[in-house]
């Protein structure tokens, strides 16, 4: 399992990994900046800081496999 991750790593690091590396980039931007703003926007009201945290983290990682479905590797 090691052996995968690291030759991936050494693969993406070399430029070799991704087919489309600005559509992975505006992809995950997309799911970040939806995350933080629900991340925000959940702050301002009076709920201890745990909750927006964890709905910000569950919506964000529920939304990446459908903003990545597209994705494609070399």
């Amino acid at each position: 399992m090691l052996e995968i991750g690291w030759f991936s790593a050494k693969l993406f690091f070399k430029g070799k990994l991704l087919r489309d590396p600005l559509q992975f980039i505006r992809q995950t931007t997309i799911g970040i900046s939806i995350g933080s703003l629900l991340l925000v926007s959940l702050a301002q009201f009076n709920l201890p800081f745990y909750i927006p945290i964890t709905v910000s983290s569950l919506v964000t990682g529920a939304i990446m496999p459908f903003l990545l479905k597209d994705f494609k590797m070399k």
